[in-house]
């Protein structure tokens, strides 16, 4: 087999065919479920993937690291359940893994949020490196925002967008918020990390001025100013869940 795509997915019942769909010209799809309580697995099947279970969470970077073992392809397509490949990226894909060995390959990713597309605020370009041949790279070990990890290898940039629908409604964003914020606090935790509400304070404010006026996201109008809004949220709820965490020890 050429192309392996691979793709983590819990409880993505609403998202599943249609990334399944956008990669039908691959050579394997596989999903490893995560003890989903939706259709997620049996939607899975229908389409064609290859379905394996591990309800066991460790962190994104290791069940994107185990659904890899599954992948018995010479080049593997790591994807998420709510991302896209276009037509257009189909092509440059299938050119790339036929000429261009030993190389890692960087996607720009395009994210709509709320039924609109952000093209600034810092979420565009964003640069997500998600395919290599098979044994060359695998994942950081992170609860949550994973790296590739791969050494002396050449890395390219592909030019079409991978569509990411991670945030069709206010309540995604806010549900992810929390699942992410919780998860890396507890990873700075067990590191033995600390902080303190200045800290996150400041995090917040750095944020919004970062993603707003450095990284233009006035331009994206009024939706990009919540973007920029809800990401200072962001950074200022993980350092307080680390806060919190930290507290909690003295008690």
């Amino acid at each position: 087999m050429n192309l392996s795509v691979v793709i983590i997915a819990k409880n993505e019942a609403s998202n599943i065919e249609d990334c399944l769909k956008s990669v039908d010209f691959a050579d394997e799809r596989i999903v490893l479920d995560g003890g989903s309580t939706d259709n997620t697995a049996e939607l899975a099947s229908s389409m064609g993937a290859k379905v394996f279970n591990a309800s066991q969470w460790h962190g994104f970077g290791h069940q994107k690291n185990l659904a890899l073992t599954h992948a018995s392809g010479q080049w593997v397509l790591s994807l998420d359940a709510d991302e896209r490949v276009t037509p257009a990226l189909q092509l440059e894909i299938l050119d790339a893994i036929q000429h261009s060995p030993n190389t890692v390959f960087e996607i720009p990713r395009q994210t709509n949020f709320c039924g609109k597309w952000i093209h600034h605020c810092g979420w565009t370009p964003d640069f997500v490196a998600r395919l290599f041949q098979n044994g060359q790279a695998r994942f950081s070990l992170d609860q949550v925002h994973e790296k590739l990890v791969y050494s002396s290898l050449p890395v390219q940039k592909l030019t079409q967008p991978l569509l990411h629908f991670s945030y069709p409604t206010t309540a995604h964003y806010w549900k992810k918020l929390q699942t992410y914020s919780d998860a890396w606090a507890l990873q700075q935790y067990q590191a033995g990390r600390t902080t303190t509400m200045t800290r996150a304070v400041l995090s917040a404010m750095t944020a919004f001025i970062k993603s707003y006026f450095v990284r233009l996201g006035f331009l994206d109008g009024a939706m990009g100013f919540a973007v920029c809004f809800m990401q200072a949220q962001a950074a200022f709820g993980k350092y307080f869940s680390l806060y919190c965490l930290n507290q909690s020890k003295h008690d």
